[in-house]
């Protein structure tokens, strides 16, 4: 990765340093740039202060030292709250640009994105895919929306972390609802390969060499050639998003699918089978979901 000129160097803000934004900050720090963080975590927000990002207490004091402020959050009411509340960004004085690459979903997205408009802040919706390894390598995959002069004026800082960028539309939201609906596709393929390794490994099947079938054959899936290979018959289960966030989004894109008038009926049973492995805390990883099935089917996948 270039780093960054010595006039293209800014004071960038960031809130939220998970599994996903440690990561992204860490490369917006390593590109140059001059970085504010803060995180209800001080462990976190240590972690990458020593790397040489300056800590604040609060998301509004990142706000007050940054135009550009990026947000990385696990759930939409932590980014509501994050953004408009008491404390929050809304209320900062160099704030102009916010960038939310949580999966908000679009409701939350939009509601927030008034709300900055008002307060004289562009938004970019942004969310991303491809998990802490992405995150790490800078390879991500965003989804973003938002008016095309503030797209285009932080484009270049999404490419220190971004492997692939699409611009989905021109209003916030938009990002949201393609991130929901992809990772609903992501959920069903888990859960299905997960059903599915359960019935080869009772009947007899080596499940790795299913794997490779399905790989090569027509049933191929990330999650048969990647996550199953990996996670599962490892019995690692660490591929770094936990399962009640694939719980989250997949009922944000039924929420989505609710607000369009669109029945959603295979979307429907597999938001029961993540609800039901959330409740059962069957794994806090996403790939342990096939627990439920293993559980149930009486065989393992190993």
């Amino acid at each position: 990765m270039s780093e960054t000129s010595g006039q293209d160097r800014r004071t960038l803000g960031f809130v939220g340093l998970g599994s996903m934004g440690a990561p992204i900050a860490g490369r917006l720090l390593d590109a140059g740039h001059r970085v504010v963080v803060c995180d209800a975590r001080a462990e976190a927000a240590g972690a990458i202060g020593a790397r040489g990002a300056r800590v604040v207490a609060t998301p509004r004091a990142v706000a007050d030292a940054a135009t550009i402020v990026f947000v990385s959050l696990p759930a939409p009411e932590i980014v509501r709250e994050v953004a408009l509340g008491a404390d929050g960004l809304a209320g900062g004085t160099a704030l102009r640009t916010y960038v939310d690459l949580s999966t908000t979903g679009p409701a939350v997205a939009e509601e927030v994105a008034q709300a900055l408009d008002a307060a004289g802040v562009a938004t970019v919706d942004a969310p991303v895919s491809g998990g802490p390894a992405g995150a790490q390598a800078g390879r991500l995959t965003l989804m973003v929306a938002g008016a095309p002069a503030a797209v285009g004026q932080v484009r270049p800082l999404l490419d220190h972390f971004a492997g692939r960028v699409f611009v989905v539309g021109d209003r916030a939201g938009l990002g949201q609802t393609a991130k929901v609906i992809n990772n609903l596709l992501s959920a069903c393929a888990i859960a299905i390969t997960g059903e599915a390794m359960v019935l080869g490994a009772r009947a007899g099947l080596d499940p790795a060499v299913l794997l490779d079938v399905v790989d090569a054959s027509s049933g191929q899936s990330n999650a048969a050639s990647d996550k199953f290979p990996k996670q599962v018959l490892t019995r690692r289960f660490d591929h770094g998003f936990r399962l009640e966030l694939m719980a989250k989004d997949v009922r944000l894109a039924l929420d989505e699918a609710h607000r369009q008038g669109v029945p959603m009926l295979l979307g429907a049973t597999v938001s029961e089978l993540w609800n039901l492995a959330e409740a059962e805390a069957v794994g806090e990883d996403c790939t342990a979901i096939v627990k439920l099935f293993e559980r149930w089917g009486g065989a393992h996948v190993a």
